[in-house]
């Protein structure tokens, strides 16, 4: 029943992010310039961190010099400069959009709001939002974490998820935030945060590189899934023809996957430890698609939505029939049924007015659904 619309609008929305008319020309920049600068970050887990003395490393930021390298062969300069620009997850959409960057390289989760300022390459890896605590703390999952302290890295798209399950289940917990993932870490390390909520390979790299890694835990439940991806000016369709085309290349020839095992598999630098992470179906799924990494974040909602109506049909089928059976004397059993009726019709079906405000008009795509729509 609502095949039809549900392409349709996808159609639409992926449609409107990808054919605006061009603006940046960054490719005649580094041609003229004979130099590019590459957002850099310091602490992004195994995707992106800092060595010390100017020098970076990471699994993005070997993706970002294979892809420069191709860049510069493509405007066939002899020499191209690379000017490392470090980045944090307040200023580096800002630094994107104003030229001071060219292409950012850290651990940035495309979505259709981000969407809205930047563009984004092909989906290089897919994130998985945990939590991390200390060993001896006993928290094991989310709703444990009511009336504590809990740290997040300002900027990033973790603040919005926290704040969205405190008022969905609420919770009262005490956000506390970092500069940076180092620093939200740290508040972990040091006691003045019961947990560190953020992108599970953050989490993974940051207490691999820790003095006592035995002494932190990954625990709950998946949060969110988010597609990573590399990021650039917004409406400079030659760059990112050649930055999607630098990195489908190295999905087809195998140097992408060599690449993931070199940073989330094997020991790494500067501690020689492993994240011990190895590579996700999710992460499989995006790099087998060969899609823009537009499609993506734009089909989530969507997905949700879907959940949301599947599981809505169900409960309302058979909240509501069995209800109604002669063949259910229990009474509590027959208030249990209606109590979950009355769930949904309450919580459900809004999200899915919502959903069906966007798939129905023609002329809204999947951005126009407000952040907490979901």
């Amino acid at each position: 029943m609502f095949k039809s619309p549900l392409l349709t609008a996808c159609a639409v929305a992926v449609g409107f992010l990808v054919g605006a008319a061009a603006h940046a020309d960054t490719l005649a920049k580094i041609k003229e310039s004979g130099a590019i600068s590459l957002g850099v970050r310091e602490s992004s887990g195994a995707l992106a961190f800092t060595l010390g003395d100017g020098k970076y490393a990471g699994f993005h930021f070997d993706v970002c010099s294979r892809v420069l390298a191709d860049v510069q062969k493509k405007l066939g300069l002899a020499k191209m400069d690379i000017k490392y620009q470090p980045v944090t997850s307040q200023n580096r959409i800002p630094l994107v959009q104003n030229g001071t960057v060219d292409i950012e390289c850290g651990s940035t989760t495309n979505n259709a709001t981000r969407q809205k300022d930047v563009t984004f390459a092909v989906t290089t890896f897919v994130e998985e939002v945990r939590i991390a605590v200390k060993a001896s703390s006993g928290i094991t999952n989310i709703g444990q974490l009511n009336g504590k302290n809990v740290a997040t890295t300002t900027g990033t798209t973790s603040v919005q998820l926290l704040r969205k399950h405190e008022r969905s289940a609420g919770m009262d917990f005490k956000e506390v935030f970092g500069k940076d993932h180092a620093d939200s870490f740290l508040l972990l390390e040091t006691g003045r945060a019961d947990a560190f909520v953020m992108d599970g390979q953050i989490l993974a790299g940051n207490i691999a590189k820790s003095k006592a890694p035995g002494d932190y835990r990954i625990v709950g439940e998946v949060l969110s899934v988010e597609p990573i991806a590399i990021m650039m000016r917004k409406d400079d369709p030659a760059f990112k023809k050649a930055v999607d085309g630098s990195i489908q290349a190295m999905i087809k020839s195998g140097d992408l996957a060599k690449l993931y095992d070199k940073w989330f598999v094997q020991p790494i630098p500067p501690t020689n430890t492993r994240v011990g992470l190895p590579l996700s179906e999710a992460t499989k799924a995006a790099w087998a698609s060969g899609d823009p990494a537009d499609a993506l974040p734009n089909a989530v909602p969507y997905m949700q939505a879907f959940g949301h109506m599947v599981l809505a049909w169900i409960w309302l089928d058979v909240s509501l029939v069995d209800v109604n059976q002669v063949a259910i004397k229990n009474i509590a059993a027959r208030a249990g049924r209606a109590g979950s009726a009355a769930y949904f019709y309450h919580y459900e079906l809004p999200k899915i007015g919502a959903w069906l405000q966007v798939v129905s008009n023609r002329d809204r795509t999947c951005a126009d659904l407000p952040e907490d729509a979901f």
